[in-house]
Order: structure tokens, then sequence, then C-alpha cells
């Protein structure tokens, strides 16, 4: 399997890790703000007051998760995995001594063809020490040298 093959299952795992989150919140939206509607129905007085004020809490919250994911899109969108680079950076493949990194988002560990891979936001600590970095390059974390073996 080509580097290319795999970045395009790496990215299209994360974009479908993005979906499920993104049906997720929008069924959690829709689920407050019918129970808005009915507890609009409703007149009891204050505790009506405070069961339509904490659900308009949760629809806030719930429009941050939103936002966010909407973020986590774009940023997806951006990633051009058909332009390869001799160092560390968005939308790149590093393969080091001890694991295997896609720095796109963080979704954790992706296994394609019996290789796993941790995709790591370039925000992420790891991803941070990654950015940049060539082949032959090492880099400590938590303790341990990692050393680079590949970037593409």
């Amino acid at each position: 399997m080509t580097y290319l093959s795999v970045k395009n299952r790496l990215l299209q795992h994360c974009h479908e890790q993005v979906n499920k989150r993104y049906s997720n919140i929008k069924q959690t939206i829709s689920g407050i703000e019918e129970a808005m509607f009915q507890e609009s129905k409703s007149s009891s007085g204050d505790k009506h007051n405070t069961g339509r004020a904490m659900l308009q809490i949760d629809r806030e919250n719930a429009g941050k998760q939103l936002r966010e994911i909407e973020k986590l899109t774009l940023l997806l969108k951006k990633i051009d995995i058909n332009n390869p680079s001799n160092y560390a950076r968005f939308g790149s493949l590093v393969f080091t001594d001890k694991y295997n990194y896609f720095i796109s988002i963080s979704v954790g560990k992706v296994t394609v063809d019996n290789e796993d891979f941790l995709c790591v936001s370039l925000n992420s600590p790891v991803g941070k020490l990654l950015s940049a970095k060539k082949k032959g390059e090492e880099f400590n974390l938590n303790g341990s040298t990692f050393k680079i073996t590949e970037v593409c």
C-alpha cells in the first residue's frame, strides 16, 4: 500500500469520526429543543422557569460543541494529502521507531493494513514536538526518545 492511500484512509477515518460527532450533537440539540417545547407548554411556575433555564444552558453547551465540530470539519478540508513534504506538517505521515503518526486532528489510534497510526493534532503535545521535524531527527516525550524514520 502506498503512503498516499494510507493517508487517504486515515483522512477518511477522521472525517467519519467528525461526522459521527456531528450527528450525535445534532440529535442532542433536537432532543433539547423538543424538551424546551414541551417545557413551554407547562405552566408550573418556578419549576417551569428552572427547567427551561437548565435546558437553555444545555442548548448553549451543545451549540459550543457543534461549533467545535464545524471547526474540525473545516480543518480537515485543509489537509492536502497529495503534496508530500520532507518535514512533519499538517497532513504528514510520521514514522518513528516506536509509533506512527498522522498529523491531522486528534482521534486516537487507527489501524490501516495491520499498521497502527495515532491521529494527532498539531496543537497536541506530540503534534507540537513533531512539527517541522525531518527524517533522522529525534524528540523526547514522557521520558522516552523517539527517532523519526520517515516523513511523507
